[in-house]
């Protein structure tokens, strides 16, 4: 990897496949005493061989492109599912908030499971959970049982959510960027994917949403197989730290001010990822849209990801401030928000594009988590918390545009709300942008 693209707190460090270098930290204040002085390198993969990191990297994609479907498929056909199990729009927007809830609360457990079984393992029961889910969900009757089964493959996604960048630091320290591009553009494709085909795959299948929903169980079932011979790979636990690891025990992460600034940024991100994801195919139908002509609009926006988490990444990795990007993104979320505002369905695909756009600070949000820590046992504290508390702060989003729109009998003011918060996501992603790691601050 062209050592332009390595983040500039990881280029001072010697990587073996067995062994931990201690390597002299640079204070980014000579004055500040409780600046580490020493960084323990994370120890990297027990065994490096070619099969084993490509094994590693195809259950990167296939986990990635199974971390969506089971929102955005739902969104293309939220209002069947309404109609079929009898839920009113305040109900409604109760489910689109069931996502980021099981992330906060599911998410927060992977680290420890981590640590006891191994990620491999983790990863593994999570596309488990999701297929499991996925499934079920379709087969129940009533609004309690569709909650239950969306959960159980929810909470497989939150783990594996946790664990992406983790396993992306554990295997592939020097090429975090380019890693997490390859497994955001999975993400962003699947995504896209299942808001593209499911309302025209529901049409092909019988017209019943039922059986539009539970045919992702398919994929997801794929995504198991690669992650079996990791089960047993215990020794790769990112959250274990390697011997004599001074520094992991003293670590503090709420005293670290990139850390909330990250935790902002991830959740604002999320709130307006999920109100997209959710509603926005209503939006477009409410405006005289078709409905398969809104899930495509919903798979554009979707697919502007797919090469531009691509990209993101391996820029921001080159960046000592991703502040800029932060900037660029945000201003391209509120445009759309302007346009989806004024003029929702004359101007929908120009709207869609550029709330797309909008909706990379997600595979910019996760690239800065591997570069705002120099050590494994720290990305895997910061992943924990950025997402964990960053979907507790999204949860209400969601639930909110559902509420608005019911009381006020149209769009105006939940895209009021929409573009009301992404002022402070821009003002959190700028601070948690900037060069310094949590080690410096906590």
């Amino acid at each position: 990897m062209p050592d332009d693209e390595i983040p500039p707190q990881n280029r001072n460090r010697t990587l073996s496949p067995t062994a931990t270098v201690d390597t002299p930290a640079k204070s980014p204040d000579p004055q500040d005493s409780r600046a580490p002085q020493t960084v323990q390198t994370m120890q990297t993969t027990p065994s490096t061989s070619p099969w084993l990191l490509r094994l590693v990297a195809i259950g990167l994609v296939l986990a990635a492109l199974n971390l969506r479907p089971a929102i955005t498929s739902l969104g293309s056909l939220l209002e069947e599912v309404q109609d079929g199990l009898h839920m009113s729009g305040s109900v409604a927007g109760v489910l689109t908030s069931v996502p980021p809830l099981c992330f906060a609360v599911f998410g927060v457990m992977a680290p420890r499971l981590a640590r006891r079984f191994g990620p491999g393992a983790i990863v593994c029961v999570g596309m488990i959970a999701i297929t499991a889910g996925l499934a079920i969900r379709p087969l129940v009757g009533g609004t309690a049982g569709f909650l239950a089964a969306s959960a159980l493959a929810l909470m497989g996604i939150a783990v594996s959510n946790v664990l992406m960048p983790v396993i992306v630091k554990r295997w592939f320290p020097d090429r975090v960027g380019s890693m997490t591009g390859l497994y955001s553009m999975a993400l962003a494709l699947g995504t896209s994917l299942a808001a593209a085909v499911t309302v025209p795959m529901t049409s092909a299948l019988g017209g019943s949403w039922r059986a539009g929903l539970g045919m992702w169980a398919v994929l997801a079932a794929a995504a198991i197989l690669p992650w079996i011979p990791l089960v047993r790979e215990r020794r790769d636990a990112p959250g274990r730290p390697a011997a004599h690891h001074r520094d992991a025990p003293e670590l503090r992460i709420t005293r670290s001010r990139t850390a909330w600034g990250l935790a902002c940024f991830f959740g604002l991100q999320a709130t307006a990822a999920y109100i997209t994801m959710g509603w926005m195919p209503q939006i477009f139908r409410d405006a005289g849209v078709s409905a398969g002509t809104a899930g495509v609009l919903l798979a554009v926006t979707m697919a502007m990801g797919v090469p531009l988490a691509f990209v993101i990444p391996r820029v921001a990795a080159r960046m000592r401030n991703q502040g800029p990007i932060v900037v660029v993104l945000g201003v391209c979320g509120l445009t759309g928000y302007a346009g989806l505002y004024l003029a929702p369905a004359g101007g929908a695909w120009a709207w869609a594009l550029l709330l797309g756009i909008s909706n990379c600070a997600f595979p910019l949000a996760l690239t800065m988590i591997g570069m705002r820590s120099r050590s494994g046992a720290g990305v895997v504290r910061l992943s924990a918390f950025a997402q964990s508390t960053g979907y507790l702060i999204s949860i209400p989003g969601p639930l909110l545009v559902g509420v608005l729109h019911q009381h006020s009998g149209g769009w105006g003011l939940p895209i009021a709300l929409m573009a009301g918060l992404m002022v402070p996501q821009m003002a959190a992603g700028v601070l948690a942008g900037r060069d310094r790691t949590i080690e410096d601050e906590a």
